[in-house]
């Protein structure tokens, strides 16, 4: 049986980094409502509506010495138990009981988010050096509104992992 994975925090912000935590948030095929980017060319739009980053990577980067924290990378999602770069893109995953939203591509670290490095070194959440410690941006499937709490399911991995068989054996 899969453990539990669940939205931790859900964040935005006015612009740029840090985003902060919010109790909820409208979530539309653009991103989360309210949300603002610095850079509108590299982030935002339709194929980078959602950015999403595991508790799990900011506890491996923080263990290194690193003052990394929920929403200091500029992720709207921080979310528990599950590792997204683990994931193909093109896998899609419900959030809570509305919003489902499909993985587009791996977010390329940039040097706003040095602040969270001791040494500098953004690249530590690139996904060409380290592939499982990395965000990934996502498109909206289905609007919904997220919450913290809200359980994750990826979507299709019933079919591929049934559980035990029951019934009459040949």
């Amino acid at each position: 049986m899969t453990a539990s994975r669940r939205v931790l925090q859900v964040n935005t912000s006015k612009g740029g980094v840090p985003k902060l935590p919010v109790p909820e948030a409208r979530v539309d095929r653009l991103g989360l409502v309210g949300d603002r980017h610095s850079d509108n060319v590299s982030h935002g739009g339709p194929f980078a509506a959602v950015s999403l980053l595991a508790i799990e990577v900011i506890q491996r980067v923080a263990a290194e010495g690193n003052p990394i924290a929920p929403g200091t990378t500029g992720e709207n999602v921080t979310t528990e138990g599950i590792e997204w770069g683990e994931l193909p893109i093109g896998t899609r995953a419900a959030i809570g009981p509305e919003l489902v939203i499909e993985l587009t591509k791996h977010v390329s670290p940039c040097k706003t988010i040095a602040h969270n490095f001791s040494d500098g070194r953004f690249v530590r959440l690139s996904s060409k050096l380290h592939p499982l410690d990395t965000r990934l941006y996502a498109s909206v499937v289905r609007e919904g509104t997220i919450r913290p709490g809200d359980e994750i399911r990826i979507l299709g991995e019933e079919q591929n992992n049934p559980g035990p068989k029951t019934g009459v054996v040949d």
